[in-house]
């Protein structure tokens, strides 16, 4: 097991870059859990395949798959996708899996929040989550990267959005909630996240979108483009249920500065149609007790901003809606240097998330700080 470390990350100088910022490579989890993903997790397989292979053509891509899967998808996945063998409850990686973070020396670290299932026995998604909870502490002995252990705070890394120069935006609605922190002041929390990300400012809104599961992450309502640019979840129809909870955010973003001062340039990016769970689809899902329960007729909570910024190439999600091509023409002119990737994901809004949610970044790093004391010790 890699070292954990007793001090903070601010402490030692490492922080949490932007998703902008160069990455050495992506993690995903593999979907099997059939009271999440219809139809024997057959169609959501496909799109993650997809995401997979197209964040392959920029950046290497790890997938982790339990053991009953790994011939399968060994066999569906090209060659240069690196298959892991990894046992976990579900398929949520940038929730389930480490926040890695970075120094001025080119070293990497990681940062082990708690994960409850969004909410644990009031609220949460499903139980157990035990083998959720180790996965970040697999990837951090696979990548030989020490880690910090903040599993006092309940955490997911879809609540949090950072600029990389001391500012991470999230909500009250997540990690104020009573079934994440219910102990825990705002200021507490303020100040942990100062320690742990290495910020200087939160920026927090009120709330997520009206209907998301996971009680109102940021990444259904908004995405850094760059340090003092956003774009952020919109809809000029005033009589659309997610109008006024966006119309909030956007005036709580409007009236905010950043750790630097700056106001935030802000970039409305029209959501879809939100799809709908066909009842055929519900038909398709192992109900339990223990699993949230998805009803058929009640719209899921879509938007672009829940993509995901590779190294050259921004994968944006696609709905077969008229506003994908605008959402595409938009996000090539915030990103004109990078290309981007439509790809068809509504599977993953009828599971609660989108491409953002199911991938995490491991940035770029010159060498691990372990094998720089393996070297020093030799």
């Amino acid at each position: 097991m890699m070292k954990t470390y007793n001090h903070t990350p601010k402490s030692d100088g490492y922080r949490m870059p932007g998703e902008f910022e160069p990455h050495d490579g992506t993690w995903l989890l593999w979907p099997v859990r059939p009271d999440t993903w219809h139809s024997g997790a057959k169609p959501a397989q496909r799109v993650f395949t997809n995401v997979a292979e197209a964040i392959a053509k920029f950046e290497p891509v790890t997938v982790c798959v339990p053991a009953d899967q790994y011939k399968h998808v060994r066999a569906v996945l090209s060659p240069e996708i690196r298959v892991i063998e990894m046992s976990s409850n579900d398929a949520w990686m940038r929730d389930i899996g480490p926040i890695f973070l970075t120094n001025d020396f080119g070293h990497l670290s990681g940062v082990d929040f708690h994960f409850n299932a969004w909410g644990g026995l009031e609220g949460g998604l499903y139980f157990p989550w035990d083998q959720d909870m180790l996965v970040k502490q697999k990837v951090f002995d696979i990548e030989r990267v020490p880690r910090y252990d903040a599993t006092d705070l309940t955490l997911e890394g879809g609540a949090i959005a950072v600029d990389g120069e001391g500012t991470v935006i999230t909500t009250k609605e997540c990690l104020l909630n009573s079934n994440r922190n219910p102990d825990w002041t705002q200021e507490q929390v303020e100040e942990r996240l100062k320690e742990t990300l290495n910020v200087k400012k939160v920026i927090w809104l009120d709330q997520g979108m009206v209907g998301d599961e996971t009680d109102g992450h940021i990444d259904e309502v908004l995405c850094y483009i760059r340090p003092g640019e956003v774009a952020m979840s919109w809809t000029d129809d005033q009589d659309h249920p997610q109008y006024p909870v966006l119309k909030q955010c956007k005036e709580q973003l409007q009236q905010a500065t950043d750790a630097i001062g700056r106001a935030l340039t802000i970039h409305e990016v029209s959501i879809p149609e939100q799809p709908v769970l066909q009842w055929e689809e519900s038909q398709q899902l192992d109900q339990t007790t223990d699993s949230y329960e998805r009803k058929a007729g009640e719209p899921c909570v879509a938007t672009y901003v829940n993509g995901y910024i590779c190294n050259g190439a921004v994968i944006l999600p696609a709905f077969d809606d008229p506003m994908d091509q605008e959402a595409v023409n938009l996000f090539q002119r915030l990103f004109p240097e990078r290309e981007i990737v439509p790809v068809q994901s509504r599977e993953l809004s009828l599971a609660g998330g989108n491409i953002h949610c199911i991938t995490q970044q491991q940035p770029q790093a010159r060498v691990s700080e372990a094998d720089t004391q393996e070297t020093s010790k030799s």
